[in-house]
């Protein structure tokens, strides 16, 4: 156990970048008041004998399958140091970062395919190459099984425990059945009204995105809003990045230029693209979802009474003057008449 459990001990876990880019970011840490000051290190994928420049470790291998790799340990400090080889079940983060699980949480998939030594003393300056061996489980599931691997160090802190740690990701893919499938979870489509009524109003559309499918993909999703049974039409794109499978992102989108009128049909549209070696057989294929709402546009529907009424009002008062315009014009016809025969 890396972590200590003492009820007396709050643990803190500061997890550096785990998909590490080609010139990895190093990690700092303080793990002793000692003048040589703060320790920074790095950690990539490797051959035997160093460094080779890939971002993370990416295999495809079959159930009961089993390979060696490698990871180089970098000490930029200026002392030795111990560092602490763990490997553990990966996962994105709410902000779509890559991550594996704290020493505090068993994995239960990739994590426990990868067997390293369990620590490494690595002099001021000094690099070393530490093999890991990957292990198939031979009823493995076909496709991704993703896990990290890294080196940490711990420290304290007062009454607290700090695990600093740095690594890279190893993608595990199990040979077989590979599928691609999004899903778009508890969709729903708020109508906002605009507050002039001359002006269309939006579609908020929110939902939840989840990977159905057995392999990491590039989630893409389009939504489209249709009214006037489908005359009138609006569309926008949200593309929404990397989902391992199992997993789920809150997705939402603003689609402008909607008038409300009856009814309206909201439409999601779902297309994963396989990341990673996609191989022969793959099956992705987009997914719809749908959701209709029936709106009153009572803002319109007010405005056009009051433009009726005031035609209404408009025409009474035309009449009521083309009236007592002939009302006067008879009376006038009248009294010239009057006048006529008063002078004979």
């Amino acid at each position: 156990m890396i972590l200590s459990r003492s009820a007396r001990t709050a643990v803190m876990v500061l997890t550096a970048v785990l998909a590490a880019p080609l010139a990895p970011t190093p990690a700092v840490a303080d793990p002793s008041p000692s003048p040589a000051g703060k320790l920074t290190w790095t950690v990539q994928p490797a051959t035997e004998s160093g460094p080779d420049g890939r971002r993370w470790v990416e295999r495809t291998l079959d159930p009961g399958q089993v390979v060696t790799e490698h990871m180089a340990v970098r000490n930029l400090g200026k002392i030795p140091a111990v560092f602490v080889l763990s490997a553990a079940d990966g996962y994105l983060t709410d902000k779509g970062r890559f991550n594996m699980l704290p020493a505090d949480q068993p994995s239960k998939d990739g994590g426990t395919w990868i067997a390293v030594q369990p620590q490494i003393t690595v002099g001021a300056n000094e690099t070393k190459v530490v093999p890991f061996t990957i292990t198939v489980p031979r009823d493995a599931a076909p496709g991704d099984h993703p896990a990290g691997i890294a080196a940490s160090v711990l420290s304290s802190n007062g009454t607290v425990q700090v695990e600093s740690r740095v690594g890279f990701r190893v993608m595990l893919r199990a040979s077989g059945s590979v599928q691609a499938a999004l899903a778009a979870r508890g969709l729903t489509a708020r109508y906002e009204r605009s507050w002039n009524p001359l002006r269309p109003g939006a579609v908020h559309v929110t939902y939840t995105l989840v990977n159905t499918g057995n392999v990491r993909v590039d989630a893409r999703a389009g939504a489209s809003v249709a009214e006037l049974f489908g005359a009138h039409r609006r569309d926008a794109g949200v593309e929404t990045g990397e989902l391992l499978p199992g997993g789920g992102r809150e997705a939402d989108t603003r689609i402008g230029g909607v008038w409300g009128l009856v009814r309206v049909r909201t439409t999601v549209v779902l297309t994963p693209s396989v990341l990673g070696d996609a191989g022969a057989g793959t099956r992705a294929s987009p997914a719809t979802a749908e959701v209709t709402a029936w709106i009153v546009p009572w803002t319109q529907l007010f405005v056009l009474v009051v433009l009726v009424a005031l035609f209404f009002v408009q025409r009474t008062l035309r009449r009521t003057r083309r009236r007592r315009l002939t009302r006067l014009l008879d009376e006038a016809r009248r009294e010239g008449r009057a006048s006529a025969l008063a002078v004979k």
